[in-house]
């Protein structure tokens, strides 16, 4: 079963939790603020995650839960001074905060500096040890060990993420998301009908926290090995261009965004060492031809929009 290939599981894998952490990007930008501070937010969540899985023995997905909350705590403390700035001013506190996070795990003894955490338990061996203890194993799936482990990370990460859009979305259609949608348009209109302009923006930028610390955590018990490097300045730049490339203006826009440019270097595996310069010249290019991005507000209407028969076209130039 070449489609079960533990490497293929693998990569889409990967596409489904960049997915994820594309809609923490989203919810923030909803409310029109740009923030460079996921990866800051997702190496607090990675760290907090594995230090509370593999030194206190604490439960997976309590450890998982809780570096969400953590990297959501840290957003609250930081979010009230730092969004009253806008635009690049922001963009660039953000983006100091995420350089800031990372120099401190490397000085840290807790985080063993620069060589980051190893050994770490991965999501697969650990559902199939549960898998295992009521009886069922890889050979009866007629399966291999390998196939099993990373088919179940694979569903597991696919449920986090059908939640996590059904989430986004009944927040997008109820007064939370109308009124990220009022002060996205135009923030001073918003607070002159009476918004709290202040606590809708700090909300979306605590969502965006949890959810980008919950997506280190997974990160960090896929891959069982993480580094302060591993948060840098590429995995910010690759976060924005999920957004940028993809849209910001409908949820589906990084969404598509993170399929694309996760699937890009594995199916350009011989120029993979190039894979910040293809992101360059992608973001060039839908900046100077689609700078609202690949997917817009107009994009399914223009999909879906029903062909008029020349009956129809006669009728209406009657």
């Amino acid at each position: 079963m070449d489609l079960l290939n533990p490497y293929n599981l693998q990569v889409v894998t990967f596409i489904v939790l960049n997915c994820i952490l594309a809609i923490s990007i989203y919810i923030t930008l909803a409310t029109g603020q740009l923030s460079l501070g996921h990866a800051g937010f997702m190496s607090i969540g990675a760290y907090t995650a594995s230090i509370l899985s593999k030194q206190a023995d604490l439960p997976l997905l309590f450890a998982l839960l809780i570096g969400g909350l953590v990297a959501g705590v840290i957003a609250l403390l930081i979010g009230a001074p730092t969004l009253k700035l806008h635009g690049l001013y922001l963009a660039i506190a953000t983006l100091g905060f995420g350089e800031v996070v990372r120099v401190i795990f490397i000085n840290l003894e807790i985080t063993n500096g620069a060589l980051g955490i190893t050994g770490l338990r991965s999501i697969g061996n650990s559902l199939y040890d549960q898998l295992k203890a009521v009886g069922l194993e890889a050979q009866t799936f007629g399966l291999s060990v390998l196939q099993v482990k990373a088919l179940l990370t694979l569903l597991t990460l696919l449920v986090i993420f059908a939640l996590v859009l059904f989430f986004t979305l009944r927040l997008l259609k109820s007064r939370i998301g109308r009124a990220f949608e009022a002060i996205k348009a135009d923030e001073t209109a918003a607070k002159a009908m009476g918004l709290q302009v202040a606590y809708y923006k700090l909300l979306a930028f605590v969502i965006g926290a949890v959810l980008a610390g919950f997506c280190g955590g997974l990160f960090a018990h896929i891959t069982t090995t993480i580094t302060p490097d591993d948060f840098n300045y590429h995995r910010v730049v690759e976060i924005l261009s999920f957004a940028v490339i993809g849209g910001s203006e409908v949820v589906w826009g990084p969404l598509f965004g993170a399929l694309v440019l996760t699937a890009l270097p594995e199916l350009l595996r011989a120029v993979a060492e190039y894979k910040m310069f293809f992101y360059g010249a992608i973001m060039v290019l839908v900046m100077a031809f689609r700078p609202h991005g690949l997917i817009g507000a107009d994009t399914f209407a223009r999909l879906f929009r029903k062909k008029r028969t020349p009956a129809q076209q006669a009728k209406e130039g009657m």
